[in-house]
C-alpha cells in the first residue's frame, strides 16, 4: 500500500490525538515533533513492507523457474501469500 505524504501525516496526526485522548501517552516534545516522529515510523514501515513484497516476488520467481513444468499447478497468489509470511517472520515486521 502507498499512501501520499499528506495522508502519512494525517495518519500520524489521528494516532497521536487518538492516544492522548485515551492518556496512553505522555508526550515529552512539542506535538509537531511527536507527529513527525509517528509520521517517519509508518512510512518507514511501508518502506519495508514494500522491500518484503519484491523480496517475496523474486524468491518465488526464483523457485517457480527451479521447479519447471510442476510449476504450472502452482497458486502463485496463495504461495506469494505463504513466502511474504515466512519473510517477515524472519525480518519482525508486522503485516
Amino acid at each position: 500500500m502507498r499512501l501520499k505524504e499528506e495522508q502519512i501525516r494525517g495518519l500520524a496526526e489521528k494516532v497521536y490525538s487518538d492516544l492522548s485522548k485515551e492518556s496512553l501517552i505522555t508526550p515529552r516534545g512539542e506535538r509537531g515533533a511527536v507527529v513527525d516522529g509517528i509520521a517517519r515510523a509508518i512510512s518507514q514501515n511501508f518502506a519495508a513492507e514494500q522491500k518484503l513484497e519484491r523480496d517475496a516476488e523474486k524468491l518465488l520467481d526464483e523457485t517457480l523457474a527451479a521447479m519447471g513444468s510442476g510449476a504450472a499447478e502452482i497458486d502463485r497468489r496463495r504461495m506469494l501469500n505463504m513466502v511474504k509470511d515466512k519473510l517477515a517472520k524472519e525480518r519482525n515486521i508486522v503485516l
